[in-house]
């Protein structure tokens, strides 16, 4: 974001900080401990998060491609945790505390069954949090696991999690871009998918656009949806969010929201120039596989 930018919204009345401010713009996508969550609340009674970012590609796509990401609204009490998350963010970067109750109002909403939980993670952490949830939803599935991430970069518990899910007879998905927005990434990428397909993943490249969203969602009882990447960066150095939902309606709209992506997807074993690859650009693959930690 260019200061002159920012200068205008300040002048306008809008208070804007940065955090950790980058010394080298073109670097923000690639720098670690950046924060990466995107997180809107609004009165305190109505919360949004998600994979959207805010900006034009965001709406009409990158001009080559379209953009597809998804974004949840929340109202309820699971705004308390959406808005304590940006207050404790606020603190840091501004050292302003804000402890007024009138930004935790009391919330009025029809009777429902539906848990929700917001979690975040960060390099500061003492556990990484989102990376445990998701490791907890595939080891604890019994029949399917549905993913979709922009970038595949697994840690080993991940893929360790993914691995021991398929090869135990689950039915484990994964959804990533038919073409990225980084070439580095995709082809360290490749390994780790084939890495999956031989334990029985199924891989789907979504071709309608550049797909965004970062989701996963479980034996119709356990969603996620959020900031998050399924790569070293979301989950080892970067401030993420996340909402997790516990609740049997709102899993069945997400694993809907999975298929008819599917739909506009073709699978992985139909690409003969993923499955048929030549030694050396599979040797290449493995080569930049080994700075993945970095990317």
């Amino acid at each position: 974001m260019k200061e002159r930018f920012i200068d205008k919204m300040r002048a306008e009345g809008i208070e804007a900080h940065p955090f950790m401010a980058v010394r080298f713009p073109v670097l923000t996508s690639r720098v670690n401990y950046r924060n990466h969550r995107k997180i809107c609340v609004i009165d305190g009674e109505v919360g949004f998060i998600g994979g959207m970012n805010i900006a034009k590609r965001y709406v009409k796509g990158t001009g080559k491609q379209a953009w597809r990401d998804t974004h949840v609204k929340i109202k309820g009490a699971a705004v308390y945790g959406l808005q304590r998350a940006f207050l404790v963010d606020w603190f840091f970067v501004c050292r302003a505390l804000i402890t007024d109750r009138s930004y935790y109002p009391e919330i009025i909403t029809e009777e429902n069954d539906c848990l929700a939980q917001i979690v975040t993670s960060s390099p500061t952490s003492l556990w990484p949090e989102i990376e445990q949830g998701y490791v907890s939803v595939l080891c604890s599935a019994k029949h399917y696991v549905y993913m979709e991430t922009p970038y595949f970069l697994p840690t080993d518990p991940i893929l360790f999690a993914m691995r021991t899910a398929a090869l135990s007879g689950v039915d484990v998905r994964l959804m990533i871009p038919y073409k990225t927005d980084t070439k580095i990434v995709e082809w360290a990428s490749r390994s780790y998918v084939m890495e999956t397909v031989k334990a029985g993943v199924k891989v789907f490249l979504y071709k309608a656009g550049f797909n965004h969203s970062k989701l996963l969602v479980s034996d119709d009882a356990v969603a996620t949806i959020g900031s998050t990447n399924v790569d070293f960066r979301s989950f080892e150095n970067a401030f993420e969010s996340n909402a997790f939902f516990y609740d049997e309606s709102i899993a069945k709209e997400v694993k809907e929201i999975f298929l008819r992506d599917q739909s506009e997807s073709i699978a992985l074993e139909d690409v003969r120039s993923l499955t048929d690859r030549p030694f050396l650009q599979r040797l290449w693959e493995s080569i930049v596989r080994l700075l993945s930690p970095l990317l």
